[in-house]
């Protein structure tokens, strides 16, 4: 089982069905973030994800607030959603 940060720092395992949130700080500096467009939207950090799927170190991960596509984010850029 994987894993990712919760509120607190320490990590908690990352299953399908999980509801998530980007960590901001984790994803700003990230690698992919330097290769692309570092302005991320609002709704990765503020509102519910689900993980739809696990390969790797990777989460792919539903937003159902607003009409967007799913996004694959590492695990340790995400962190429970409270």
């Amino acid at each position: 089982m994987r894993q990712s940060a919760n509120l607190t720092g320490e990590y908690m395992p990352v299953k399908k069905g999980d509801v998530v949130r980007a960590i901001r700080e984790k994803l700003e500096n990230s690698v992919e973030a330097k290769a692309s467009d570092t302005r991320f939207p609002a709704y990765l950090f503020e509102t519910q994800g689900e993980v739809v799927d696990i390969k790797g170190d990777y989460a792919f991960v539903k937003f159902g607030q607003v009409p967007t596509p799913n996004i694959w984010l590492r695990l340790d850029q995400l962190e429970a959603f409270k």
